[in-house]
């Protein structure tokens, strides 16, 4: 299973995203990262995707959709975290996601560990 997670400019929240990189057992992290948020610290199996979230919400969906398609074309689901960023934000990444088509399974990171929500 491969993990989705956004990354925004909300760095306090930046420390739940890292924890389930560094203990999720995953193949492949993609990362949608605002263009503005900088510095996040990545790993070898990190793909960083920068988006414009400034965008509209449709063509915010769609730009995800080209971005991730290819990539996640062939999975079943995908863990997802939507720990950083906005409602706008989390509504695209769901809805790109679903139109790939790939199953969403939530993942957190909580004090029992990597948490699944769904």
């Amino acid at each position: 299973m491969n993990l989705v997670a956004y990354i925004g400019k909300d760095k306090e929240n930046w420390g739940q995203v890292t924890a389930l990189i560094n203990r999720l057992d995953c193949e492949k992290v993609f990362l949608l990262k605002d263009k503005a948020s900088e510095n996040f610290p990545a790993n070898e199996k990190c793909y960083l995707i920068e988006i414009d979230p400034t965008a509209p919400l449709l063509t915010l969906k769609d730009e995800i959709h080209q971005k991730l398609s290819r990539e996640l074309a062939s999975d079943f689901e995908v863990a997802l975290s939507i720990a950083s960023g906005t409602g706008k934000e989390h509504m695209a990444i769901i809805s790109a996601l679903l139109s790939i088509p790939v199953g969403v399974r939530f993942v957190a990171f909580t004090k029992g560990g990597v948490e699944f929500l769904s």
